[in-house]
């Protein structure tokens, strides 16, 4: 089965790519989400080798680069009712793909991201809206 995208959103005030960056082994576990959604998607579809977009939320609002699932689900180790992933930073993009950007770009009309409404703190992402993206992060 072919490895799968994903977007995640962080409050960089919180945990930045920077501080993935910083991390041991430029690894950390995505864990503090409490979303069901965001849970299942953790818990059951996030696996080794799929390729994740990080977005920082707030004020930024910005795609800043990506990072590779190196642990599929497993429970949360700060509170073990909701699970985590491991995360291990890949590359910062060349310029950060902000938001507004996104929202005028061919090819992301459908993108979960852009759904009025969507807070999803993970969030799938097609082959083609990763590859628009990407281009546009250089």
């Amino acid at each position: 089965m072919a490895n799968r995208h994903w977007l995640v959103k962080s409050d960089p005030e919180t945990f930045s790519f920077d501080d993935l960056e910083r991390s041991p082994g430029r690894t950390t576990a995505w864990d503090g989400v409490r979303n069901y959604q965001a849970r299942n998607y953790l818990r059951d579809e996030m696996k080794v080798g799929d390729r994740v977009l990080f977005y920082h939320s707030q004020e930024e609002k910005a795609v800043v680069g990506t990072a590779t699932v190196t642990r599929a689900g497993y429970p949360d180790p700060t509170d073990p009712a909701w699970h985590a992933v491991d995360l291990r930073f890949d590359r910062r993009f060349r310029r950060s793909v902000t938001l507004a950007e996104m929202r005028t770009s061919n090819g992301l009309e459908d993108m979960v991201l852009l759904r009025k409404g969507s807070r999803l703190s993970v969030q799938p992402v097609t082959p083609s809206e990763w590859k628009v993206v990407e281009k546009l992060g250089g």
